[in-house]
């Protein structure tokens, strides 16, 4: 097996572990135990607990704002780029909720500049959303409504979709896509 891959095995299960556990109750030994693998093995590849954060949030957490980058930037209109925005967490759900977890419960974990950096693209991730939700009231396509509470009745539910969905076993893939930008776009009215 090739250094990524097993880099991105460790990856993978620590995800796995700190979305069952929370970050603080994992240990190195409980990643390694977890792979079937002696805890000096894992600094082969791993240098410690929090380059596997960084690695999990920050790379997830770059594609949600190059994503939005793309998203804001482009000549479509403020439904369809919200229609994207959600359909990008929907992928993003369905791929990986494992570190899209660990990205919401246990991104304060991380320490100095990667935190700051986090917190950036977070802060940055929202700003164009209400940039798109304001341009939309504008131009009549979103109904005036206070942007903060369609900020964040559409975020919120976004944000949190991986923990009600693994609850959902019968909900198809298809299903959660049509359903949920039109529930969120829509209302149940």
């Amino acid at each position: 097996m090739k250094i990524t891959d097993r880099k991105t095995e460790i990856i993978n299960i620590s995800a796995k572990l700190f979305k069952e556990k929370g970050y603080s109750a994992v240990t190195m030994r409980d990643i390694a135990q977890a792979m079937d693998i002696k805890a000096a093995s894992l600094y082969n590849h791993i240098k410690s607990k929090q380059e596997i954060l960084v690695l999990i949030i920050i790379e997830i957490a770059e594609e949600f704002t190059n994503t939005m980058n793309e998203v804001v930037h482009s000549n479509e209109s403020s439904i369809k780029k919200i229609e994207r925005i959600i359909q990008l967490h929907i992928d993003i759900t369905l791929r990986d909720s494992h570190a899209l977890a660990c990205l919401n419960n246990d991104w304060m974990h991380l320490t100095y500049s990667d935190l700051e950096y986090f917190i950036k693209m977070r802060n940055d991730y929202e700003d164009n959303f209400r940039i798109i939700v304001k341009k939309g009231i504008q131009d009549g396509e979103i109904q005036n409504h206070n942007q903060d509470v369609i900020i964040f009745s559409i975020l919120s539910t976004l944000r949190t979709m991986y923990i009600w969905y693994k609850k959902t076993n019968q909900l198809s893939e298809k299903t959660l896509r049509n359903n949920m930008t039109k529930v969120l776009l829509n209302g149940i009215v």
